[in-house]
This record gives C-alpha cells, structure tokens and sequence, in this order.
C-alpha cells in the first residue's frame, strides 16, 4: 500500500519522490509540472507496477534510508536473509560550473554492491500521458531512450542494456550507474560522470548549508525543511511551487484532491520569508523578479492567486483517468481552477514577500523606487479590494464572503507600503498609506470582532473561526499581548483543536465538513502561544509536530489526528516553513546555550 514514507530528491529543476522499496515512484519529467513519467504513486494498487524506476532484490529487507548528512543525496540500503547487500544512491546534480549553476533536468541512481554477492533486476518503466501508456524504448549500445512524450527521457547506462530492457536479474559485481535525462549524448563514461556529479553535488549542499543562520537548537530539522524549501524552487523563473504533488487527498475519500505543482504568491511568501531569515537570499532575488514581471504582465488586470512556473495565467483543470489516484482514491487532477477565483490576500502577500529587499543590505540588486512604485499597484488594488467577498484564504469554491484574513493582507500591503516608503524617503506616500492602512485597521476592529464570541472571526459580522487569525500577531496587525488577541487564540482552540493539532476550520464546506488537521495552522498555533509568553506550552506542541513527521523529516499538508497518518501533498512547503518558524522562535539563543 502507497504512503507518504517517500523521499524527495531534486535540484530546483526536476524533483521526484522515493519510497522505503527504493522505488521512483513520482517523478515529472522533465520539470516540476510536467508529464509525471513515473506515476506509480497515483496508479493505485497494481500487482505488476508501472510508472516507476526501481531495483528489484528478492528477499531483502531495509536496512536504512537517511540523507546524506546536510545535502539532498538519499541513501537506501538493503540487505537479504544470505548476507548480500545493496545501497542506492539518487540524487540530482546541482554544483556551480563555469560561474553559473548547472542543474539539469537529470536524476543520476547509483546501485552498490555492499556485501556477498547479490542478485539484482533492474526495472525502468515510465509512462506517458499521465498514466494512459508506457513509453517506447528504443535501444542503443549504452543507452534506452523512451520516448512518446512532448520530451523523450534517456538512460545512460553501464549496466546491460538487454538485462534492463528484459529486466532480467544479474548479479551486481560492484556498482551500476543510471544517468536519467533528456534525450542527448553523455560525454564520457556513466560511472566516472556520476562520481564526479556526486562529489561536487554533495559540496554544493555541504556549502549551502553551511551559509544558513540555523537556531541552536532543531538544528537537523531546520537544515532538512531549508533544503526542502530549496528544491521546490524553480531556478528558472523564481516560481515557489506549494508542492511536487498532486491530488494525494486531504483526508481519504474525500474528493479534496488538487494540484498543488503550481506558485501560490501566499504560499511562496512564506517561503521567501523563512528563507530568508536563515540568510539564503537567492531564493527571494529569484522569487522577486517572478513577482515584478507578473505585475507587469497584469497591468491592470486583477492578480491571480497562482499562475504556472513560467507565469502562465490559465491553469486549466481536468481529471485524468488513466490515473486512479493515491491508494485508489481519485480523482487525479491536472491544473487548478483557483487560478481564476479572487483572493484579496494575494495583494499583501506579494508586497510582503518583496519588503525585505529594501532593507537587506546583502543583496546584489537592492530595492529602489521602480520597485516601489510597481508595488503601489498592488497596494491600490488592497484598497479597492479589502472588504470585497473573495474565495478566502482556504479558497473555497461556490461561496464569496468578506474574509477577515483577506482583509488582514489588504491591510498589510498598505502597512508595509508605508514602512518602504519611509525608507526611501518619500514622506508624502508614507502617510498615504499610513492612512490607509489605519481606516482598514479600524474597520477590521469593527467589522471581524465578535463581541459574543469575544473574538475575531473568519468572516466580517460572521460568528465562525478560522486559524488564519492566529498569524494577527505574527504580521503585527496586534501586539501579541493584546486581550482581543489572546481570546481569540482561546476561543480557536476551543473550537478547532483536535487532540494536538487544529483544523483550518469547521464549517461545512463544498466538500463537508474537514476531517483532517491541516499542519501549518498547528504551527501558526504554536508561534501564536510562544508571542503570549507560552513558551513551555508552544515547546511541547512543537514536539508533537515533529514526531509526525516521515522518516526523513518531511510533512504532507495534512494529518489524521487521531492516528497520525500524514495525508495531503507532498512534501507541503507551508508545512516545512512553519517547522523553521517555530523552531527559530522557540530555540535556545547561542548564547544561552552555553
């Protein structure tokens, strides 16, 4: 049976999932929203797998899966009841050469041989068309190309090509090495290339990390959710996708299938924000060129929650049945029609996550005028749009109401406007936002706060809850010791606490009522109590949390909370951002450490 005890392996080009089996079982190729060529994970349960690359040796049981320590290269070994034993490398290569990143869209398996003499197979099944057929195989002296799709994928082997071609077994004399990529020729021989790739791939990681303002405490969780994060953004445009996945359902049977291999500029703030708290800041100069090019393609136009990795607009949403979906339960969908909802938070969301670059010194293109006024834009829409019914943060579909964390955004956007304002010397506009900023601060106060509840709510003059409200503090809209602040911090848990965790919501929704808690409102729970001063509290919450992750380290969107079982897309950057946050908020300072 699939679960989410997968793997992520990837460069900020391609990136595909591995399962405890040491199976590739997702993997589009050749960028994150294209044809999944291995699919196995969404094929339902098949007696003769396809859609996956994988090594068959009979017999054996894991040994171990882990991360090489500080890097993105996963390790799976085996070993069978006679003493043979197996380790398989993955990874994608990712290094600085001739003065710029080299990152193909190329996943490099290297099969080892540890002890006795093992017997192996070899299976590389891709599919096309997601899922309706497999790919052809055309053979050469040291290499299959399979091909049928908009993109042919080559192995490049040392391996027979005939024992992978009739997957028949052999035995591995010392290790074997597949180069998967696109369809060229490799210069030079398959396992001095993937030992080179791999040495200098583990030197970029090793760097990379080493360049984080990590905490002192959670340090491991940290660099894991940072590398994380890392993968899932596109070099090549700045797009932040919200996950690798799509359609693993939010909780089972639940229809709450979506593909979430898109860029949210919500969900991309969050990342760009985390981030750059540790210092790497590639990741927000990338990300803010993305964002300042889609102003320019709207111009006027309304902004779009999510546009594709190359800034398309139009994410059209089908289903396709060839796939049946994570354990059976479909639909899978390709594309996402929140593309055309509205969403009134979009426009703070894209002004906070452009505000540090015009106070960071580090950065090689500081922020300047051009930039602020390009986001004056989003701020005017802020103003015509905080306290118009849009689809809310959890975009529901079929249903408009004003939504208070909506608002809450509109209001940051003009908030941050006046702070950059101030920055760059422009005292008339700061106090044009200022002003703005306060009347939707006052109307908000007004409009959001229930005097029954004696808290705010999910919607103006509405009377349910929604945990978005937990992050007022962390946005500065209230100090975080404000009482209106802290009964609704109250009257949230008392509502969508569940067990340890909180739901989004509990109201009936297109789909009925959540089943599921949703990760990342656990966490803007836990950072909501350490802001009250409940430190010990928010510790053993956290705690929590991080026993739920797999065994790597990663998190779905969502969880059972009575079980546990990790559910959602996967691995779900919202949730890996909200593990950096608590943990740099609620970790011992160096200095106290010692």
């Amino acid at each position: 049976m699939s679960t989410l005890e997968l793997g992520l392996i990837g460069n900020s080009r391609t990136s595909a999932l591995v399962n405890k089996a040491g199976a590739i079982t997702w993997w589009c190729f050749p960028y994150f929203d294209s044809d999944p060529i291995c699919c196995a994970l969404l094929k339902g349960e098949q007696e003769d797998p396809q859609g996956l690359i994988d090594v068959v040796f009979p017999e054996s049981t894991l040994v171990s899966q882990h991360y090489e320590r500080n890097s993105a290269i996963l390790v799976t070994r085996f070993e069978d009841g006679s003493g043979n034993g197996i380790e398989i490398t993955d990874f994608a290569p990712r290094f600085h050469l001739h003065g710029r990143t080299f990152s193909p869209s190329m996943l490099v398996r290297i099969v080892r041989r540890t002890a006795g003499r093992p017997r192996i197979a070899l299976r590389v099944r891709p599919m096309i068309n997601h899922g309706r057929e497999p790919a052809q195989a055309r053979c050469g002296a040291h290499h299959i190309s399979y091909t049928g799709s908009a993109q042919s994928m080559r192995v490049t082997t040392d391996a027979s090509v005939t024992a992978i071609t009739d997957e028949k077994p052999f035995f591995l004399q010392e290790a074997v090495t597949l180069l998967m990529g696109v369809d060229e020729t490799v210069d030079g021989a398959p396992s001095d290339i993937s030992r080179n790739f791999l040495e200098m791939t583990r030197a970029y990681w090793n760097r990379w990390v080493r360049n984080l303002a990590i905490p002192f405490e959670w340090q491991d969780v940290v660099i894991r959710s940072a590398i994380t994060l890392k993968l899932n953004a596109f070099d090549d445009t700045g797009a932040v996708i919200a996950a690798v996945t799509t359609s693993i359902p939010e909780a089972p049977h639940s229809g709450r299938n979506w593909d979430y291999r898109f860029c949210w500029l919500r969900d991309a703030y969050f990342v760009v924000n985390a981030l750059n708290r540790l210092g790497a800041t590639g990741t927000m100069e990338r990300y803010l060129d993305y964002i300042l090019n889609i102003i320019a393609d709207t111009r006027d136009a309304p902004l779009q929650p999510v546009y594709g990795l190359r800034r398309e607009a139009v994410l059209d949403e089908r289903i396709e049945p060839a796939l049946a979906g994570y354990r059976g339960m479909g639909p899978v969908r390709v594309g996402n029609s929140a593309y055309f909802q509205i969403q009134n938070d979009v426009f703070g969301e894209a002004v906070l996550a452009s505000t540090h670059a015009f106070f960071d010194h580090r950065l090689e293109r500081p922020a300047g005028r051009h930039m602020f006024h390009d986001l004056e834009r989003l701020g005017e829409q802020a103003i015509l749009n905080y306290n118009v019914p849009d689809a809310g943060i959890w975009e529901l579909r079929g249903v408009k109401r004003v939504h208070t964390f909506s608002s809450l955004m509109c209001w940051a956007a003009c908030d941050r406007l006046a702070h950059i304002a101030t920055r760059l010397h422009l005292p008339d506009r700061s106090e044009y936002w200022r002003e703005h900023a306060q009347m939707i601060h006052a109307e908000i106060c007004a409009r959001a706060w229930n005097p029954t509840l004696g808290s705010f709510v999910s919607t103006f003059e509405g009377d349910r809850l929604d945990a978005s409200l937990l992050l007022m503090a962390e946005i500065q809209f209230l100090p975080p010791l404000d009482p209106r602040f802290v009964s609704t911090v109250r009257m949230t848990e008392k509502q969508l606490q569940r067990g340890d965790f909180l739901l989004r919501y509990d109201e009936e929704d297109d789909f009925g009522l959540p089943e599921t808690a949703f990760l990342v409102c656990t966490l803007w729970w836990i950072l909501a109590l350490s802001h009250m001063g409940e430190k010990e509290r928010a510790r053993q919450l956290f705690e929590n949390v991080l026993a739920r992750r797999n065994h790597l380290g990663l998190l779905s969107e969502d969880l059972m909370h009575d079980s546990g079982e990790l559910w959602g897309n996967f691995p779900q950057t919202y949730s890996m951002v909200g593990l950096i946050q608590c943990a740099a908020r609620l970790s011992l300072s160096w200095d106290e450490a010692y």
